[in-house]
Order: C-alpha cells, then structure tokens, then sequence
C-alpha cells in the first residue's frame, strides 16, 4: 500500500456494458463504505474507454485484442498482445499498489488480473452470466473469490471461493411487488443500442395481440437512430406506440410493466429480476459462447421467465406467447414473484463489502 495515500483496489475488464456498468456498480459502493481509491483498467476498444472518466473513475488503457472469433490467426495474435500488456500491468502492479484487483471479464481483464496475482495481489473475478467467460476461465484457479450469479457457474468453484451473490447494479433497480389489475402495458427493451431483430417483429407481433387483447400499451426502446424507422412500422400496422431511443428510468418502467420483451445480457436479466416482472426474453444469438440464451435459460428454470431462441422468434411465435401471458394475471404474478425471488438488488453492496474484507480494509464508521 502506497504510504499516505488511500488503498488502491483495481477493477480490470470491460469491453461491453455487461462486464463495464456492474464493475461500475461495485466502484460505487466501494466508495460509499470505505476510503479507498478505485482504478479501472481496460482497452482503448471498450465501452470503458468513455463511460469510466465520465463516472469520474481514473482508467488506464492496456492494448489488448480478443482472441475469439476470428480462428487461429486470431487466437496467436491476441496471445502476442495479451502478453505485452502483460509487461505493461506488471508495472502498473507497482505503480498503484492494489490491495486487491477484481476482475469482470471480457479479454481487457487478463493481464491485469495475471499480473496482479503474480504480484501477490488477492485477485477476485465477477462473472455476471449463465456461462463462465474466457478470462475468467483462464483466472479461475488463481482467484481469491469468485462472485457469481447463476448455481451453474457457482458449481465451477469450490465453496471457499465462490460468493453466489448476484449481477452488481446501478442504484434504484429494488423489488417491486407485482399484482395483474386488468392492463396490458407491455415494455419492450433491446439494450441501450437497440435490438433490428426485435424492432423488426415486434410492431406484427403488437398488431397480433391488439386483436386478441383489449388496452394493449407499449413502450419500446428502439436504440439511437432507430426510432423513426420503428414508428413508422407501428404506424404501418396500425399500432400505437411510445418508441424511445433510449429510457431515462428503466427501474420506473419495469416497475410499471406488466409484461416485459428484452434480450438476455447479464445486467439486463439482473435488472428484471431484482425489480420482479414477467419476461419474455430473445437472446442475442451472437453472444461470446452463448451467453445471453443461459442467462435467459437460467432465470426460465427459476420460473421467471421465457426464452425463445431468435430464429423461433417469429412475429406468430411472440403474439402467440405475449397473448398467452397477459390473458393470465395469475401466470404473471407467479412468473414476476419467482423472478424476484432470483434477483439479487444488494449485489453491488455485497461484492463490494466482501471484496474490502479480501483487502483487509475496514468499512468506515457508521456504515453497515
């Protein structure tokens, strides 16, 4: 520890919101429980690069390329510059002192959290999906602690190491008690880019619904620049539509829907889960190993939801699932109150606490 000044903990990784915004989340409540310093380290090719200084986080950049996808070429050339960052986070190590590194995936993690565990460092790893991620599969058996959100990703660690405590997530996302009382407001959401796929049936899928159920209200994030194409497909089909590029409150709008329709990424199934709604979910079929479907499958196997893979998801199959659903009220309590029942809202505070208890850092007065 660097004399004089606040213990460094340093959250390496990124690269997509599923790996940046929960280490963003653990960053928060870091700080809110104890005097510490946080440091990101990720990749110029990240989401990070932007979103972590505007949270007014300090980051420092490693040039760092994934080695999946692309076949072997791919996989020597990301080992060749995986390796010579690993050089670059061995002086960082010394630089900044981490009392513990966590890592939250995505192959910006690697040679941080290597060289800090070479350095003696205690090395967490966040693994927010149904299906443990290449780094952290690489980091597995030198790890500290193994904060996970799904039993099949727990059974991966032994029980000294696992902490089965959930995705991390922004403030406000709280369970939300849900009872069926006659409207048919359905939330549509495909992530903060939007979803084509989704966008495309939906509108066929809503005119579907419309002629079996009365009061049907939907509310649909289209991403950016998609929403004046997708109004005017509503319009088309003689749907009326709230399209929003993007949602202030996605906390707010969960906890008024009475059904939701969203892909599967690990912060956006958190989300519904810790808030407790009825979902229909159509995961992203591109994912890295899948991902998205076992985050889906895991929360449909809790009873909180339903997963339709993308190429069933046909506008007929969707009516044919979102009709089902708001005709039984008591089908989407149950299904909402098992959601909540898997939702972990007090994630964030939780890594975050055990993770200073790793460090040997106490939390500061008066907090609990």
């Amino acid at each position: 520890m660097r004399e004089g000044i606040a213990p460094c903990i340093v959250i390496a990784g990124g690269g997509t919101g599923g790996h940046v915004f929960p280490g963003l989340a653990v960053a928060a409540a870091l700080r809110a429980l104890a005097d510490v310093e946080v440091v990101f380290v990720g990749s110029p090719r990240g989401l990070e690069k932007d979103i972590v200084p505007a949270r007014g986080h300090r980051l420092e950049l490693l040039d760092v390329e994934p080695m999946k996808g692309g076949g072997v070429r791919r996989a020597v050339r990301g080992a060749f510059v995986a390796s010579r960052a690993t050089w670059r986070a061995r002086k960082l190590v010394r630089e900044l002192s981490p009392v513990a590194t966590l890592s939250v995936g995505g192959y910006a993690a690697g040679p941080m959290a290597l060289a800090s565990s070479l350095g003696g460092v205690p090395l967490a790893i966040l693994e927010p999906n149904g299906v443990l991620g290449l780094a952290n599969r690489l980091l597995a058996p030198v790890a500290k602690r193994a904060y996970v959100a799904w039993p099949r990703v727990a059974a991966r660690f032994s029980e000294r190491v696992v902490r089965s405590f959930g995705v991390p997530l922004r403030e406000g996302f709280r369970p939300s008690p849900y009872r069926a009382h006659g409207t048919a407001r359905v939330l549509v959401m495909g992530g903060s880019l939007g979803a084509r796929a989704i966008n495309e049936v939906m509108p066929e899928a809503i005119a579907a619904v419309s002629s079996r159920v009365s009061n049907v209200e939907v509310i649909h994030q289209s991403g950016k620049d998609q929403e004046k194409a997708l109004r005017a497909k509503y319009a088309e089909h003689g749907v009326t539509a709230d399209v929003r590029p993007f949602l202030d409150d996605v906390a707010g709008e969960l906890a008024r829907a009475d059904l939701v329709i969203a892909r599967a990424g690990a912060v956006t199934v958190a989300e519904i889960a810790a808030v407790g709604r009825a979902a229909i979910f159509i995961p992203f079929p591109f994912a890295a190993d899948d991902h998205q479907r076992s985050n889906a499958e895991a929360l449909a196997s809790e009873g909180g939801g339903v997963c339709i893979i993308q190429k069933d998801a046909t506008a007929a199959r969707i009516a044919q699932e979102i009709a089902s659903l708001l005709a039984d009220g008591a089908r989407r309590e149950a299904m909402a109150d098992a959601a909540r029942a898997a939702g972990h809202p007090n994630a964030a505070a939780d890594v975050a606490e055990d993770l200073l208890q790793l460090a040997r850092i106490s939390t500061n007065p008066g907090v609990s």
